[in-house]
């Protein structure tokens, strides 16, 4: 399926360098790893983080977080990997084509020729499975949720072809783990965890701009459409609008989760959440050069740290 040569010279050009794939994973399942973007971790941070927001403001609301908790966190970092490397194999067999004419994805595993679209399709099958059996021990609601973001996952390779938005169907999908979460802790599904959806969507809104700033001349090449290239000079004003928005449903997400049983001290430290969060963005949004590729990709990938942040304040609120 794939030479000796590709398999120790396939790495991608905007994989971390020195990462772990690239260095110490066996030769041949080198490509399937690249495939799910393991030696990029920054997209399952991405996938994840939602989730832990969504458990961890859960347990904020109902004031219980115990072992289920915990599992509930655990299994979703599980799934995410594996969804994230289901979803990018997803994606990489989609636009293989597409990918084979843009500069930085030419490398990938498809185009590249390391693997066949056929092991593709196997390897996306796997993890799909897997991550289906970690969805098995949440409870019923959650299930059924896990199986609706299937819609969202098979659609957004395809979005960048019809529409200008297609970082909102990625919104959609990616931050869909907020939902999951909180229903798999409290049992039922409300307005809090829809707020902190939604505040999501405009997070990612804010991130993959500023990662498709990368692409802009191959993708006019191409006529692949991204919210970069629709907003042209106007990029910062949207980049402002996307951080104000997703700071303040944030804001109304917890507004919603406080209740009267919780202490003062776990109402700052949930709206600490919303600061940090906020601020993490402006100091982005001060750092960015549109026509830097390197510096995007930086600021990119600093998104993990805005969304621990949220993450961080909210567990401590939780245990407050």
């Amino acid at each position: 399926m794939l030479s000796g040569s590709q398999a120790t010279e396939g790495q991608v050009s905007d994989a971390v360098k020195g990462n772990w794939v690239d260095r110490l994973a066996p030769v041949p399942i080198r490509p399937y790893l690249r495939l799910s973007r393991a030696d990029r971790p920054i997209g399952a941070w991405l996938l994840l983080l939602p989730c832990w927001w969504g458990v961890l403001l859960a347990a904020v609301h109902t004031g219980r977080f115990g072992w289920s908790g915990l599992w509930i966190m655990a299994g979703c970092a599980v799934g995410a990997v594996l969804m994230r490397g289901a979803g990018c194999t997803w994606n990489d067999i989609t636009d293989r084509d597409i990918d084979g004419g843009v500069a930085r994805t030419r490398s990938r595993p498809i185009p590249s020729g390391q693997v066949r679209v056929r092991g593709a399709v196997i390897w996306m099958v796997i993890q799909s499975l897997l991550a289906f059996l970690i969805l098995l021990t949440f409870p019923i609601g959650a299930i059924l949720l896990g199986i609706l973001a299937l819609g969202p996952v098979a659609i957004y390779p395809f979005a960048k072809r019809f529409t200008w938005w297609p970082q909102v169907f990625l919104g959609i999908a990616f931050n869909w783990g907020a939902l999951l979460a909180w229903t798999a802790l409290t049992g039922s599904l409300s307005w809090p965890a829809v707020a902190l959806y939604l505040a999501g969507i405009a997070w990612t809104l804010f991130y993959d701009t500023i990662y498709a700033l990368q692409d802009i001349e191959d993708d006019a090449l191409m006529g692949v459409h991204s919210t970069a290239r629709l907003f042209g000079r106007r990029v910062r004003s949207w980049l402002a609008g996307f951080a104000v928005a997703a700071t303040l449903l944030t804001g109304i997400a917890v507004l919603g989760a406080i209740g009267a049983g919780n202490s003062l001290l776990a109402t700052i430290l949930g709206f600490g959440a919303v600061a940090a969060f906020g601020l993490h963005m402006m100091w982005q949004f001060s750092l960015l050069d549109p026509g830097d590729p390197e510096s995007c990709l930086r600021l990119f990938r600093s998104n993990r740290d805005a969304g621990l942040l949220v993450a961080l304040f909210f567990a401590l609120a939780a245990m407050a």
